[in-house]
Formats: C-alpha cells, structure tokens, sequence
C-alpha cells in the first residue's frame, strides 16, 4: 500500500460536508485555546483583587497554565500517535472543558494555579491532534490554505474573550474572573459532545493495518460529501504493519535535522510573540499608551490577524510552505522596527497592527508546514512537540526577555527583530518544501 494510493482514496470522497464539519468542530475548540491563554491578561487583576494577593503573583495562574500545556502537548502528542487520534481528541477537550470549568470555582489561589496547570493539560494536547487529525483528512491540493484557516479561529477566541471581558466589567471586580474562566470553557464544552462524532483517521487506520477501518471511515466520508458509492478501496498493505515502537522518534536519522530546525523556530516565534504582545504593550501601557491593552483595542489587533490569514493561506498553496513562512518571518522582523518610528498614539497602534498582520500570518504558514515534515506514525508527537517547543518559548520569554526591555525600548526591538531574522534563516535550512506533497 502506497501513501499515493491512500491519497488517491481520499481525494475520491471529495472536499465537502465532512471537512467542513471537522473544521468547525476543530475551530470551535481553537477559539477556546485562545481564550483560555489570553484571559490571564484580563483576569489576573480581578484574582489579586479576590485573595489579596499582587498582580504579579495573580499572573502564576498564566505561568501554571503554560506549564500545563507544555506537558500536555508533548505527553498527548504522543499518546495520539500510539493509541489513535479519535480517543485522545476526546480526552484532551475533556480535560480543557472541566478543569476550565472548575477554575471558575477556585476556593483560593492555591486551587485557581492547579486547576489551570490541569487545564493547560487539555488546552496543549488538543494542538497536536487537531492539526495531525485535520491534515490527515485533506488531499494535498487543499491542505495548507485549510490548515492555515484553521488557525484563524484563533482570531475568533480572542474577539470573544474582549467581549467576555467587557460584559463582566459589569461585576463586582473581585469576582469578574470567575464569569471571565467560566465563559471559555463554553466552547470546550459544546466541543466535547461534537467531538464523539468524529471517526478515528483513516490514514492512522491504515499505517497499524486496520485496512476495514479505514475503508469504512473514507465511505462515511464520501457519503457526508455527497458522494456514496464513490470512495476507492484501499488494498491490504503488503506485509505485516509496523509496530508503534518501529517509527522510532522525530530525531531518529532522516528526521533530526528538520526537527531540530522546525522545533527551534517555534520556540523563536513564540517568544518574540509574547514578547511583542505581552511584554512591549505593559512597557508602553506605563509610559501613558494603556490604549494597548484596552479590550476594545484587542478586537481591532484580531481583526488584523484576518487578512494575515488569509494571504498565508493563499502563499502556501500559491508560494509553498517554506517561502510564505520565511517572508512573514522578514515581514514580522521589519515591523519590529515600526515600532521605534515615534512614540505617538496612531504610530503605536499602527505598528501593533502590523506585527498582529505579520506574526499570526507567520504562525498560520507555520501550522500547515509543520504536520506536513513528518510521517503518520509521528505526526502527532511532531506537532506535539513543536507545541511544547512553543510554551517553552512563551515561558521564557518574561525570563530571559523582560531585563532586555527594562534595558531599553530600541534594544528590545532589535533582540525580536534578530529572533525573528533568525527563525527566517533556519527555515530556509529546512531541507524539505512539503506543498502538494502526499502524507507519508
């Protein structure tokens, strides 16, 4: 059985209802995620408040979240890959919606920073498999543009956790953060029930030998897409499938050098993300430019991520991976200089628009190459990997970044500058293009 041939099978269901409903099953969750990792920004005054605590210490429950999803996106990865996409699908959301849920009922802080670690947990885990899960049912002409559209519903969470935000100023201050936590695990939890609607990948099916399995899940999709009769059987492979020990690890010969490259991207990205978006606006916001972390702000720096999208979509299917990546990792480094044009209010929020335009075009571009560079058995512990390879940069970018800023404004813009420039060169190192390539 050859991996053109089961190409070749799904491309007979068609591109319809069912990936239309995968996708919106999968967004929903996405937009939770983002949720659940920016309201720390907004509820971390409303838990100082609550147990009497400073606001820098309210802001562990982000640091113990982060935790969390750093574990969780390395343990599910792999657990995807050994044991089936379709039961840690449901597990990792399960675990996002409950404990998110329970955050909003903390009894103290101490409680508040472990049940966000537990949610960060679920909130890691569901990165991995959503996106090897998604991949692994769209052909090679459709994948990228999907797989970068799927990434912006992380615009969407962050539109709806500004909103969530101004309706609970409405409260008391101390208890705002209870309606905030509540409000994101929503989408989790209408995802949970959906998610058991979702078959097990037939490409996984395929690779442990479960030939049956899969031809069954590629009917159901043919028929959702309108299409019954019409999905190509697939052949028993030749020879006995391979073990899951048998893929080896995503640093085994073939693969370290993409991997060491891919991972160490990530990790760049991430923390010249947060570096822009967390660390810059809080400098600015105490030097008289709070506009920055208003909520009605946020909403203007999502809806800038739109067209970001949407040009990566379009380069990755046009361009190809690599290309697109690498120009919206020049473009991010180049609008980190806009920010040292002046200090004025539509020069600064200018800037922000066009870092929020540029970084999550780059993270869009960077969601459909990165499941594309590694093979079925290991598609999920790549994905999950790369994922806690992100929490890590996001972890020390306060650590590592935040003197740099308190140094100096041009100094801080150069570091994520140089970051970025840097992430663009390893991507070109990167020996791989994978646009139109069949998943191994």
């Amino acid at each position: 059985m050859t991996t053109a041939s089961y190409d070749a099978a799904l491309a007979s269901t068609g591109v319809g209802a069912f990936q239309k409903r995968l996708f919106a099953v999968f967004g929903l969750v996405w937009a939770a995620d983002a949720m659940q990792v920016l309201a720390i920004g907004f509820t971390a005054p409303s838990i100082a408040a609550r147990f009497g605590i400073p606001v820098q210490q309210a802001l562990q429950a982000g640091t113990a979240l982060f935790l969390g999803m750093l574990a969780g996106a390395f343990l599910f990865g792999r657990l995807a890959d050994r044991f089936g996409r379709r039961p840690v699908l449901i597990a990792t959301v399960l675990i996002d919606a409950a404990f998110g849920l329970a955050s909003a009922f903390a009894p103290n802080f101490g409680w508040l920073v472990a049940l966000r670690f537990l949610t960060g947990l679920g909130v890691g885990g569901t990165l991995p498999v959503d996106y090897a899960m998604m991949a692994e049912f769209l052909p090679a002409d459709r994948r990228g543009r999907w797989l970068v559209a799927l990434e912006g519903f992380w615009a969407v969470g962050t539109v709806a956790l500004a909103l969530a935000s101004l309706a609970a100023q409405g409260a008391r201050p101390e208890e705002a953060w209870r309606l905030v936590f509540a409000v994101t695990a929503a989408p989790a939890l209408i995802g949970l029930g959906l998610r058991f609607l979702i078959p097990e990948s037939p490409l996984f099916l395929l690779r442990r030998g479960r030939i049956a399995e899969a031809n069954a899940v590629l009917a159901t999709v043919a028929r959702t897409n309108g299409r019954p009769g019409r999905a190509t059987a697939l052949a028993k492979a030749a020879g006995a499938p391979a073990p899951p020990e048998a893929a080896g690890s995503i640093f085994r010969p073939d693969l370290r050098r993409r991997s060491a490259l891919i991972l160490a991207v990530w990790l760049l990205v991430s923390a010249s993300y947060y570096g822009v978006f967390v660390w810059l606006p809080v400098r600015l916001a105490g030097q008289g430019f709070g506009f920055l972390r208003g909520e009605a702000f946020l909403v203007l720096v999502a809806l800038a991520q739109v067209p970001g999208y949407a040009l990566a979509a379009y380069g990755v299917e046009r361009w190809g991976r690599r290309p697109t990546l690498i120009a919206f990792l020049l473009l991010s480094a180049s609008g980190c200089f806009a920010y040292g044009l002046g200090a004025s209010v539509g020069l600064l929020a200018a800037a922000t628009l066009l870092m929020s335009f540029a970084l999550l075009g780059t993270w869009g571009a960077l969601y459909a190459f990165t499941p594309e560079l590694y093979p079925t058995q290991l598609r999920a512990t790549g994905m999950g990997s790369a994922g806690a390879a992100a929490r890590l940069g996001g972890l020390l970018a306060p650590t590592v970044l935040a003197p740099v800023v308190a140094t100096g404004f041009g100094l801080a813009l150069g570091v994520f500058a140089a970051l970025l420039a840097l992430a663009a060169a390893l991507t070109l190192l990167i020996e791989v293009e994978t646009r139109r390539m069949p998943l191994g």
